[in-house]
């Protein structure tokens, strides 16, 4: 991705986007993307979305040096380039903290691949961090996270929220819908008391594929 004004206009309109899509509130959320030269554009700290300008942006190194901005970066900046550096493949990362996947993040465990959605636009079961660590450890919150990261778009931060993926931010955008989504059919699921019916490891790597490569072309 380059870093110009329509790029650093369509974060800031997803951390907008996220706050609409009440899967934030104040500024409790954050958003980064992978630059063409492995840099990575990062939302500020306490900046209010609405009042966001395209400059309040920062560009941090892979290793989280300031490149330019003169604002700070997210807290939670950790989280980001550790996941960008595990997962080449992707280049858009969401934070938020909605309801349902805040929710499921306070149970035991992760949520299993269930339906169709989760295997195609997600890539497989969504993994719960090990252990709950406080958003003040921000280093150590970050490295809980990212050994955490799977193949899959998505991951519950333990007591704390999702983050999504995705090759651009569109994706990652979709992501956020389907994760929350899922979550609150999982959640109703288990109150049902019915049983969850995961669909099997073969066919999870088939829909994936199948969305990557050949939806829209069969």
């Amino acid at each position: 991705m380059i870093d110009d004004y329509r790029m650093r206009m369509e974060i800031i309109e997803t951390c907008r986007w996220l706050r609409r899509e009440k899967y934030v509130f104040g500024t409790w959320g954050n958003v980064s993307v992978r630059l063409e030269d492995g840099n990575i554009l990062i939302t500020p700290s306490k900046i209010d979305y609405d009042e966001m300008q395209p400059e309040d942006l920062v560009v941090l190194s892979p290793n989280g040096e300031v490149v330019s901005g003169f604002r700070l970066s997210t807290s939670e900046r950790e989280l980001h380039l550790g996941i960008m550096k595990k997962r080449q493949d992707i280049n858009a990362i969401i934070h938020s903290h909605s309801t349902y996947a805040m929710a499921a993040s306070c149970r035991d465990r992760g949520i299993p691949a269930f339906s169709d959605e989760i295997c195609q636009l997600i890539g497989g079961p969504i993994p719960l961090t090990s252990r709950y660590v406080t958003s003040s450890k921000h280093v150590e919150l970050g490295q809980v996270a990212t050994d955490s990261v799977t193949n899959a778009n998505a991951i519950l931060i333990r007591n704390h929220g999702p983050m999504c993926f995705g090759r651009t931010l569109k994706e990652a955008r979709v992501c956020c819908q389907i994760l929350e989504k899922s979550c609150e059919i999982y959640l109703h699921l288990l109150m049902a008391s019915g049983g969850v019916t995961r669909i099997p490891d073969e066919d999870i790597v088939g829909g994936r594929d199948y969305y990557l490569n050949l939806y829209g072309k069969s």
